[in-house]
């Protein structure tokens, strides 16, 4: 089930985001309601420990993802909280249980992080995930397979039938995405 399928204010979510831009409180409140269904949904799928404690911190993540959204980024709103809210929850289980119920995936992703003070991991994944959201379906695979799953242009190559030099192409691209995505710029 995917989180556009299930959440979304019924009426103009753009007019509702202008609205709050003026200082609407109101299209604040329409926004936190469209999507408080989210935080339940999340807090199922993480099981079922301490889960009215697993709600609290996810509207509290859906709050601050309300407050600190810029739809002039280009991201969807629906994704955005979604790791905002999800990374609430993770950070809440981590410091009750001691150890996080992170997925494989994610602790490869933070294995890879540029962790400075002050800077987190869960942000640094976050921002990841948005920011490969940003690509195409291809762009996302192709830096999934060649930086995640360590494969060489030529397997992926081999495995896609394309060519390497193509392969090359679309990872110079995507990651002239996400670099522009995570404002790094030319670092």
């Amino acid at each position: 089930m995917s989180s556009e399928s299930m959440v979304g204010p019924g009426g103009d979510e753009e007019a509702l985001w202008a609205r709050l831009a003026q200082g609407d409180q109101e299209a604040r409140e329409e926004l936190i309601l469209a999507y408080r269904p989210m935080v339940f949904w999340l807090a199922r799928r993480l099981g079922n420990r301490a889960y009215q404690d697993v709600v609290q911190e996810g509207m509290l993540g859906l709050l601050e993802a309300v407050d600190n959204f810029d739809p002039s980024r280009g991201h969807r709103f629906s994704t955005y909280a979604y790791y905002r809210i999800r990374g609430r929850m993770i950070n809440f289980l981590s410091r009750v249980e001691g150890s996080s119920p992170i997925p494989v995936e994610d602790q490869v992703l933070e294995e890879l992080g540029p962790w400075e003070d002050g800077f987190s991991r869960l942000d640094w994944t976050m921002d990841l995930q948005l920011a490969l959201g940003a690509l195409s379906e291809r762009e996302a695979d192709v830096v999934r397979s060649l930086v995640l799953e360590d494969m060489s242009a030529r397997e992926l190559a081999e495995e896609k039938g394309l060519d390497v030099s193509y392969i090359h192409k679309i990872r110079r691209r995507a990651l002239a995405k996400l670099r522009e995505v995570l404002s790094l710029g030319g670092a």
